[in-house]
């Protein structure tokens, strides 16, 4: 597709009803949409005059009027108009006119006529001129749609690409003028078919990776190069990409996954444009336009503190805005990350560069995209197997100790357990942690069983990520190999029950200061991500987050026809129960915790919550059934 088709497309993609459509679909109408040029005070319809497209408002501005001669609507950039005609005989009801110079795509009614018929998103805007609301639970799934947001809705202008010889000079005077600071280098042809595209003029280019301003700084300037050095050997070489037609929710998944910032945009193998972690987030929470940007720019621990109530304030909004649990699990995650990744630069910054290279791994919820305003800290170091404790404990531990402390400060609790990096036992080599894990697995005991429900759940937070997906193949290839681990997961999973009676009724706590209260997350959402967990392990699964893990598992034939949907749907309202007296909480003026009272809760809510401790009830008692003690000890299976 050449360069003004693409500005089409992307131009229709920004705005409804077009930004909900599939890319084949974009593809179509930009191929096929006629452009017209009126000038200030011209007349583009007449009342009654046969009409043959939709017109879209690419530029300028239009009136509209009644048969009567006032004024209808004043329309501008993405605007559309002619649509009443094209549902009603073809010929126009109101008349139009350029109030200035005007630029108009016209889509041809055969096209319109196909869309209005097969899908109902885009009939819906037609009739009402907006989004259709339908019931709450309606809204509130269209809302939490922002995982059905296509991602080519922040691409905004065609990115910077430089080729990979281009000295390092000339091109940092392409990226000083550039907001986003990063540029696509690229070679010719190349042996990565997934992102090797032909330019205008028919030439075959692969896309080589990613240059930022960081990159300058890490491989240029750190490193004492020339200033003529050919970027192509400074650019980071892990390309992470996305399709245009992927989700926010993807494009935010993959650069947590891969531990980076920024992600190239691609059509059909060519790339359309950079997009950065910031930009992602600031639309999926809605909240402050700089929370991420305040992170990344505070240069002392207490600045980031002073940040604690913006990230509050982000997960009220989400769930006042109608958000589902995922969205702010992972937005809440995204930001916990951003101050792990903070304090870990400002605390390198002091200290020096590290003596060998390193991972600071997360666990839990974070490391699930899974958070919630209330969460402790779950770190270790995974050191390069290089490390000596002589000579380069002392600086892990005091690395260790900053980002504790500073994540301690921005409302992150130390772990009561002592399940962080600022414990040496939590801050190894890797060929200690594969000791570590290998034990936990073949010979299970109530400690080991314990350290593998908070361990098995990581992902890397900064630093070399080949160190954490080693740990990672490790859990996947060797965990659901063992029966009797697998066996002693389950019988430890079925410590914490749902708290609902044998008549069906809740069964409250009664402990003074939370009489008559449930504790979600102790008695509904970690017994639930236990009992995923386990399935996920015997599937060989490697997915993190536990909705991307029930995906996995619903593939295999561990669970039953819609056990897992079942599964999910109760995640989903523990998850939203939890969340939302979270935010009651802090909207009163109290601490958050994990307690909800079923008496203040409503009906319908109750109902739900009852229904989801019950689906968890039912997948417990499945446990010991699925993962029996074998009889011959911890010999391996195969899948």
């Amino acid at each position: 597709m050449d360069p003004e088709l693409l500005d089409i497309r992307r131009h229709l993609g920004e705005h409804p009803p077009f930004d909900g459509l599939t890319d084949d679909q974009l593809d179509d109408i930009a191929s096929h949409v006629e452009i017209s040029y009126y000038r200030a005070g011209s007349q583009i319809l007449a009342s009654g005059q046969p009409i043959a497209a939709l017109f879209y408002v690419r530029s300028g501005a239009v009136e509209v009027y009644r048969r009567s001669g006032d004024l209808f609507d004043r329309l501008g950039e993405g605007s559309l108009f002619g649509h009443y005609g094209l549902l009603r005989g073809r010929r126009a009801q109101y008349p139009a006119i350029a109030i200035e110079d005007t630029l108009i795509y016209a889509i041809d009614a055969d096209r319109f006529d196909a869309l209005y018929e097969t899908d109902g998103d885009f009939a819906d805007f037609i009739e009402l001129g907006r989004p259709r609301t339908g019931t709450s639970v309606d809204s509130q799934t269209r809302n939490n749609d922002r995982m059905a947001t296509r991602i080519r809705k922040l691409v905004t202008r065609q990115p910077l690409i430089a080729e990979s010889d281009a000295s390092a000079r000339d091109v940092a005077r392409q990226l000083a003028d550039e907001p986003s600071a990063a540029l696509l280098v690229v070679e010719p042809q190349g042996d990565d078919p997934r992102y090797t595209y032909a330019d205008a003029d028919g030439a075959l280019w692969q896309v080589k990776g990613i240059l930022t301003d960081a990159d300058f700084r890490a491989r240029l300037v750190a490193e004492g190069r020339p200033v003529d050095t050919p970027v192509g050997e400074i650019v980071n070489e892990q390309l992470v990409a996305v399709q245009s037609d992927e989700t926010m929710q993807e494009a935010m998944l993959a650069m947590l996954r891969h531990n980076v910032h920024h992600l190239a945009v691609m059509h059909r193998r060519r790339p359309i444009g950079v997009i950065r972690l910031e930009d992602v987030v600031r639309y999926e929470t809605q909240s402050s336009l700089y929370l991420i940007e305040s992170i990344f720019s505070q240069r002392h621990p207490e600045g980031l503190a002073r940040l604690l109530p913006e990230v509050r304030n982000a997960a009220v909004r989400l769930i006042r805005e109608g958000a589902d649990s995922r969205t702010v699990g992972t937005a809440l995650s995204s930001i916990g990350r951003s101050f792990v990744r903070r304090l870990l630069e400002l605390a390198e910054a002091e200290l020096g560069p590290p003596p060998v290279p390193y991972a600071f791994m997360g666990m839990g919820s974070m490391a699930r995209n899974e958070q919630t305003l209330v969460t402790d800290q779950d770190n270790a170091l995974v050191l390069d197997d290089r490390f000596d404790p002589q000579q380069h404990d002392d600086y892990f531990a005091a690395l260790a100790q900053r980002v504790s402390d500073g994540l301690d400060a921005c409302g992150y609790a130390y772990c009561k357990g002592g399940i962080m990096a600022t414990n040496p036992r939590w801050r190894q080599p890797l060929w200690v942690w594969q000791r570590y894990f290998r034990s936990w697995i073949q010979a299970p005991n109530a400690e080991r069983l314990l350290h593998s429900n908070i361990f098995f759940d990581l992902d890397n937070l900064y630093g070399e990520e080949r160190l954490i997906e080693t740990l990672q193949t490790l859990i996947a290839t060797e965990a659901g190999d063992s029966p009797a681990f697998l066996a002693a997961m389950s019988r430890n999973a079925l410590n914490r029950t749902p708290p609902i009676g044998f008549f069906r009724e809740f069964v409250t706590e009664k402990d003074g200061q939370q009489n008559d209260s449930i504790n979600v997350k102790r008695r509904g959402t970690a017994p639930l991500t236990d009992l995923i967990r386990i399935h996920a392990l015997a599937c060989g699964s490697q997915a993190q987050n536990s909705f991307e893990r029930l995906a996995d598992i619903k593939t295999t034939s561990l669970l039953g026809p819609g056990v897992a949907d079942r599964l999910s749907y109760s995640l989903e309202v523990l998850s939203l129960a939890r969340l939302r007296d979270q935010v009651l909480d802090i909207e009163q003026e109290r601490e958050p915790d994990n307690n909800i009272e079923p008496r203040n809760v409503p009906a319908k809510q109750r109902a739900e919550i009852k229904e989801a401790f019950r689906a968890l009830s039912d997948a417990q008692k499945f446990l010991r059934f699925r993962y029996p003690m074998p009889s011959g000890g911890l010999q391996k299976r195969g899948r």
